[in-house]
């Protein structure tokens, strides 16, 4: 297929957000004893204090204006929901089950990004959308083991899929307001305010290392280069684009659920992930 410039670029750093991306789960499962709203916070306090030094290391400036500060205040909220909602799947629910639901996310932007953005794709695309969600089906929806616990999981999955739909608009409809750094500065140190209020009542302070590493981790990889590389890739592409391709977090945490918590995939799944990227192919295929 032939690419110009900007969609190479854009593709490029969506495909490296989510190598990223797929360290998040395994990371999320290796801290204990600490609630779910915490983690969010921790990881996105984090991951805005390595974006704060970077931007200094770069000498980009961060003052936010006045009248910018309640557009971000509802950015970092729907980012921290965002977070929220995904953790708590991922401690209820499966890797495969918690990964492959918040990914129903692409028909969601695809559907807002036309409504509210004005930025529609060729109809053709909706087949290859909906054989990427087929498969995300295919993935989860044969659980033989289905618990009452599984199923809440799966709810927070949605809310959270939903979250990010718009948090992947918001960062489309402001990519020519603010330089990468200042956006995502902004919206991952409100998000974690908000985090930390939810938090503040029943706050336990990491004590050991095996808390520790696990939550630097988190606001390192999957946030300030996988969340950041995201952001920069919806700058160049359709949001659905960089989204469909971010649904292969599934297959790399999946793998990485196999090689460290020995969390064997089921048949199913595995089908479900070769229908994600044939369907992930038709899509990409032919972007101008």
């Amino acid at each position: 297929m032939l690419l110009n410039k900007e969609s190479k670029k854009g593709l490029l750093l969506a495909i490296l957000g989510t190598v990223f991306f797929s360290t998040s789960p395994i990371f999320t499962r290796m801290v204990h004893d600490i609630p779910s709203q915490e983690i969010a916070f921790f990881r996105m306090f984090l991951g805005s204090l390595f974006i704060f030094i970077t931007a200094k290391i770069y000498k980009t400036n961060l003052k936010l204006a006045k009248d910018d500060v309640l557009k971000f205040t509802a950015y970092g909220i729907i980012t921290a929901l965002h977070f929220l909602f995904y953790i708590k799947s991922v401690m209820y629910t499966t890797i495969a089950h918690s990964l492959s639901l918040v990914y129903t996310a692409p028909i969601m932007i695809t559907l807002l990004s036309g409504i509210i953005l004005k930025e529609k794709i060729p109809k053709k695309k909706y087949i290859g959308i909906f054989v990427v969600i087929l498969g995300i089906i295919v993935l989860a929806g044969f659980e033989p083991l289905l618990t009452k616990k599984m199923i809440l999981g799966d709810v927070f999955a949605l809310l959270s899929a939903l979250c990010l739909a718009l948090y992947s608009l918001a960062g489309r409809r402001e990519r020519d307001s603010y330089p990468l750094l200042k956006y995502v500065f902004w919206v991952y140190f409100i998000s974690a305010i908000f985090l930390f209020i939810l938090s503040a009542k029943n706050f336990i302070l990491p004590m050991n290392f095996n808390q520790w590493l696990p939550l630097i981790l988190l606001g390192l990889l999957p946030t300030t280069l996988g969340h950041t590389l995201y952001n920069a890739g919806i700058r160049y592409i359709h949001p659905t684009y960089a989204n469909l391709i971010s649904t292969q977090e599934v297959t790399g945490g999946i793998i990485l659920g196999i090689i460290l918590l020995k969390e064997i995939p089921s048949l199913n799944s595995i089908i479900g992930i070769i229908i994600m990227f044939l369907g992930l192919y038709s899509v990409l295929s032919d972007v101008k």
